[in-house]
């Protein structure tokens, strides 16, 4: 199969669902009105309420959502075949994922920028309100231990990647101050930023760094058992325990200190350099598939699956998560770009838009670890590396750096820096998720505590700290951090399983508002089947292999999950059974 072909029908797809569907949904469903006063005008303040150019807001809402899971998901998910991970990448986007992120950001500007945690409420009831904000606390809490150790396996596998990684937030920094207290155009600042971000790629294959072992873990029964025996095998990996440890230690240090640090400092010109990155990565991908062309080896579908690998029923609408919908988009969108969008009729581009490009990140993923990896390993080389689940979800990371880093090869950059340049991309995409998810968090700890009048755990710093406590707990909790990955079924899980209870509240104000419903029930009852089924397999899962922390926070969630869905259904039946025409509120 050619990876051209594959690649232009995957935006062709996506061209034609923004061209056609985007603007039904527009005109007959959501009804965008161009003279509806958005909350960035009703509330201007400066400083959270800013009426933005489309454009501009489009690339920060870009940047928040793309993190590594458009990347990590598919990574995974080929082991079943690149036929089904492709098809729900593109159809999940269309007419699931852009959907629920255009809903998501139009309903919240329908009620002043209310997040989807606040709009429970009004639409369901008082208890609805703190069931989906402690659903949202589980999904942060997921989100931000996965990603410290996807970041922190990255930093090990890739030491010419440390020095830019950390070299972007010192550059963030001077950028920040020079836009926001130097008062320089923001032009400059960002050539000269991207510059030298691409200059310390390029340094970083002389100045690689390792972090020591700090920890000096001692090799466990099951590292002896998968080294056969062999003691200076298990010591090594235990030694990759420590150092994991060592980074995730430091990463929830930094994302501390970056949660609490005024905005506009770190997050925002971080953002914004990461979002020149992205571009530039999805036209490099693009550009390297084209020039080489490398066929895609990986069967259209595995008939031959690893003992170990589950059914892709329903799985693969778990481990693709952000890359075809994505709960966290939502919590993006009525979070901070619904206070920035200047006309309602925005909410298309940005909304719909914005997943459409996480969509083309998903498709580069696959592509890059199905033809651009194999260009580089072959195809023995890359069966061999999806030989077991446990291989293809530990090493999701190391196919799409490889993958990139053979595509990029191909258009002229040397290979050490082919690499480099891949793991950063990596890196910074995750980096910036967990920046986001760390600094949300801590909002949603303050709500609660306001919520039960809690003072303590309303300040910052209390909040911020019990924030980063628990993830790092999560993180380092799971076989000393080597069991990471295995935070990423219930990740999917929970993150897919937010995105159905935000549907299911778009649908309840369609419902009041006396409009039909069907493009957003249709996904809201297949991604809530989807996740109750595959949290109910999850559970199983960690029960048998006595997996206690896991099976609490799925099992927490899980109760969530029901209580929230009954909440709805009697919210429906006593106050939607009718529907509701003419309220001069929820009508446009």
């Amino acid at each position: 199969m050619s990876s051209i072909l594959l690649l232009v029908v995957g935006l062709s797809a996506f061209l034609t669902g923004y061209r056609i569907y985007s603007k039904f949904l527009a005109r007959r469903i959501y009804r965008l009105d161009p003279d509806f006063e958005t909350p960035a005008h009703e509330f201007e303040d400066g400083v959270d309420f800013v009426p933005t150019n489309k454009h501009v807001l489009f690339g920060h809402h870009f940047t928040s959502v793309a993190g590594a899971a458009p990347i990590v998901g598919p990574a995974i998910a080929v082991i079943w075949g690149w036929l089904p991970a492709f098809l729900w990448v593109v159809l999940g986007t269309i007419f699931a994922g852009a959907v629920h992120d255009f809903g998501a950001l139009w309903i919240s500007t329908r009620h002043k920028a209310n997040s989807v945690g606040t709009l429970a409420e009004s639409l369901v009831g008082s208890r609805a309100r703190v069931l989906f904000l402690l659903i949202i606390f589980f999904l942060l809490l997921l989100v931000n231990a996965v990603f410290a150790v996807v970041i922190a396996d990255r930093l090990i596998g890739s030491p010419g990647a440390v020095l830019p990684v950390w070299g972007t937030l010192a550059i963030a920094l001077v950028v920040g101050v020079l836009i926001y207290r130097a008062r320089v155009g923001i032009l400059w600042p960002s050539v000269g930023a991207l510059l030298l971000i691409y200059g310390l790629i390029w340094l970083g294959q002389y100045v690689p760094f390792e972090l020591p072992d700090l920890f000096s873990f001692s090799p466990t029964q099951a590292q002896l058992a998968a080294a056969g025996g062999d003691t200076a095998a298990a010591a090594v990996a235990a030694q990759t325990d420590g150092v994991r440890a060592g980074w995730i230690i430091v990463l929830f240090t930094y994302a501390f200190f970056a949660s609490v640090l005024p905005v506009w400092l770190l997050l925002q010109p971080r953002d914004y350099i990461n979002s020149h990155q992205l571009f530039l990565a999805l036209a490099i991908i693009s550009l390297g598939i084209v020039v080489t062309n490398p066929q895609v080896v990986a069967p259209a579908i595995n008939g031959e699956l690893p003992a170990d690998a589950p059914n892709w029923f329903p799985l693969l609408f778990i481990t693709i998560a952000c890359g075809a919908i994505s709960g966290f988009h939502g919590l993006v969108a009525s979070g901070t770009s619904s206070k920035q969008l200047d006309r309602e009729t925005d909410a298309r581009y940005v909304g719909y838009g914005g997943m459409i490009g996480e969509g083309t990140l998903a498709v580069t993923s696959i592509l890059a670890t199905t033809a651009g990896f194999a260009l580089l390993v072959g195809v023995d080389g890359w069966h061999e590396h999806y030989g077991s689940w446990a291989s293809a979800s530990r090493g999701a990371t190391t196919a799409f750096v490889n993958g990139v880093g053979a595509l990029a090869e191909g258009i002229g950059l040397p290979p050490r820096v082919a690499v480099i340049f891949a793991a950063v991309v990596v890196i910074s995409f995750a980096a910036t998720t967990m920046d986001t998810g760390m600094r949300l968090q801590r909002y949603i700890i303050s709500e609660l505590g306001a919520q039960y009048r809690v003072k303590i755990v309303q300040n910052r710093w209390i909040a911020t700290l019990i924030a980063v406590a628990s993830c790092a707990v999560l993180a380092l909790g799971i076989d000393r951090g080597a069991g990471g990955m295995r935070l990423w079924p219930l990740f999917g899980t929970t993150n897919q399983l937010t995105a159905g209870l935000t549907l299911l509240v778009i649908t309840l104000f369609l419902l009041r508002s006396g409009r039909a419903v069907w493009p957003v029930v249709v996904p809201m009852a297949f991604l809530l089947f989807m996740t109750t089924w595959a949290m109910v397999g999850n559970l199983i899962r960690y029960f048998t292999e006595s997996q206690v922390l896991l099976l609490a926070v799925g099992g927490a969630i899980f109760v969530l999950e029901l209580w929230l869905v009954f909440e709805a259904v009697l919210a429906f039946r006593s106050r939607y059974g009718t529907r509701a025409t003419g309220d001069p509120e929820t009508t446009s």
